[in-house]
């Protein structure tokens, strides 16, 4: 019998690669996995993996005009409630899954050289709150919606990065970060910019600090915990050749991608609809200069339902403020669009338990209040 045959069903199926090397090793009387793979196998990986990566960058960069395509098939009117829900929704699906797929593919391969014991090992050799500062200003130079930072909140988790760190990402990454800043300087100087960027990523790294010192990695989702926790399978990294990386990646996809995406789906879906029908005039009448001390926290109230990046909501904050909104308002109601959309929660439903999620909102709301009181102080 082959050494195929002996092997059992389900590993055949995650390493086809290896099955062919054993096929062929067991007629030379050789048994046993190599240290180093074969080298047809290995490059058909390598060939695959840059194939794979060449479409994901055309695929990445075209996906306004693939949207418009769609929009264009479907006979819609640009302009319109409706068609500006649709083509948001055309636009952001397959850029979310995009992201998803790609961060995911890369963390698995990433793991099996840094198990997540060794890679709490690592961060814990820092103060928390240094964990918390790295993580935050990671996000200035990652622009990503809240939706799409999701994938490397869950790439990071798998990881076995502390939650608290995590979370301080999570909140930096969509507000916190270059095409805030540039469009915010371009706006109204580079004051604004400045206090932004410092009150940003204080918001960040305090409220991830606080969850981190929370302790309520309990509040995980059960599978989420697995990995975190190291329950999940952890390759011996050292032990493994590049094929098995590359396949361990692509089984990080299968698992992650597979749990969460009809939650990705779902959470798009309400952000489209948000994004076309929202009345923008409504938000003014209750943040301007002279509302009263409520309007902040009541902006970002209203804001949390809604949902874009940073791009789409700063030409928002610059026409709320030319019809007479205050400043510190308007950037409070920005910063909860950005950082505490309620389609990011419905994703996040997947991952994090509902007293996590309202520990979240609640920490990052304390602080985005905060913020907005000190611009109308100071500005």
């Amino acid at each position: 019998m082959s050494a195929k045959n002996n092997e059992p069903a389900e590993e055949r199926d995650s390493y086809p690669f290896r099955c062919i090397y054993f096929q062929a090793s067991a007629s030379t009387g050789l048994t046993g996995t190599p240290a180093v793979p074969p080298e047809p196998t290995f490059w058909r990986w390598i060939a695959g993996i840059f194939a794979a990566a060449l479409v994901w960058v055309l695929a990445y960069a075209h996906l306004a005009d693939f949207a418009d395509l769609l929009i264009a098939a479907t006979g819609l009117q640009r302009g319109t409630h409706f068609a500006e829900a649709v083509r948001f929704f055309f636009y952001d699906t397959p850029k979310v899954l995009l992201l998803l797929v790609g961060i995911v593919f890369l963390m698995g391969i990433v793991q099996t050289f840094f198990s997540p014991e060794r890679t709490r090992a690592l961060l814990s050799g820092k103060r928390l709150g240094a964990g918390n500062v790295l993580a935050a200003s990671l996000g200035i130079v990652t622009p990503f919606c809240s939706c799409s930072a999701v994938p490397l909140f869950i790439g990071f988790l798998s990881a076995g990065v502390p939650l608290g760190v995590t979370f301080s990402f999570l909140i930096s990454a969509p507000m916190v970060n270059e095409v805030a800043l540039a469009l915010l300087f371009g706006m109204f100087g580079w004051k604004v910019a400045a206090l932004y960027l410092g009150l940003g990523l204080a918001v960040a790294i305090v409220s991830g600090f606080v969850i981190g010192e929370l302790k309520m990695e309990r509040h995980l989702e059960d599978w989420v915990r697995a990995i975190h926790a190291g329950e999940a399978q952890v390759a011996d990294g050292a032990a493994m050749n590049w094929v098995e990386r590359f396949e361990a990646g692509g089984r990080h996809v299968r698992e992650i991608v597979g749990k969460v995406w009809p939650y990705i789906i779902a959470g798009i879906a309400l952000g489209a609809g948000i994004h076309g029908y929202v009345p923008q005039d409504f938000m003014v009448s209750i943040m301007g200069k002279d509302a009263p001390w409520w309007s902040v926290p009541a902006a970002v109230l209203i804001g949390v339902p809604m949902y874009t990046n940073a791009a789409g909501i700063i030409p928002v904050v610059e026409a709320l403020i030319g019809k007479g909104a205050a400043l510190g308002t308007v950037l409070a109601f920005m910063m909860s669009v950005i950082a505490l959309s309620a389609p990011e929660m419905i994703i996040l439903r997947k991952v994090l338990k509902p007293t996590l999620i309202a520990t979240f909102a609640g920490v990052v709301a304390a602080g985005i209040v905060l913020t907005g009181y000190v611009f109308n102080r100071v500005l």
